[in-house]
């Protein structure tokens, strides 16, 4: 986004954003804002129609923040709004580090039940394997008992 943007957003005049900014450049390193280039500038200004051109000095080109120099430009600027986006980030962060708390709590709690379940069917398993082994030597054919037609007239197994 750029500074007379992020600046309306936060409530602040854009020279005021600019200042803050250079107060506080350690805050704003490369991949989290930048200067635009003149053809930069004149691109984006001829695609769009814009107010502030007129406002701005032609030497000097917009300010263009990444969404964390956006975030980081709340902890710099002293209104009511960069105020309250900077209590929301980091309640956003406290929220984000207890989520990954109960993540791993229920990742936990669930290799736990998965080596239980895992241990619970392999004893399934092996009592199955049992009474499988048991029901096969049952099947075996067993010699009849008692008087049969075949034995009686003197045929014999």
């Amino acid at each position: 986004m750029l500074d007379f943007d992020l600046a309306e957003i936060y409530q602040v005049e854009t020279r005021v954003l600019n200042q803050a900014v250079k107060r506080n450049k350690r805050r704003f390193p490369n991949d989290f804002m930048f200067q635009l280039t003149k053809k930069e500038w004149e691109c984006i200004s001829s695609q769009i129609v814009m107010t502030s051109r007129s406002k701005r000095p032609k030497s000097a080109y917009p300010l263009a923040f990444t969404e964390h120099g956006a975030t980081m430009l709340s902890s710099v600027l002293r209104s009511d709004v960069a105020i309250d986006a900077s209590i929301l980030v980091v309640r956003a962060f406290i929220m984000v580090r207890q989520l990954a708390l109960n993540y791993a709590e229920l990742n936990q709690r669930l290799e736990t039940f998965m080596i239980e379940t895992n241990m619970q069917f392999n004893e399934v398993y092996q009592a199955l394997t049992e009474l499988a082994s048991q029901k096969a030597l049952s099947n075996k054919p067993m010699a009849q008992i008692g008087y049969t037609a075949e034995r009686y007239m003197g045929k014999t197994e």
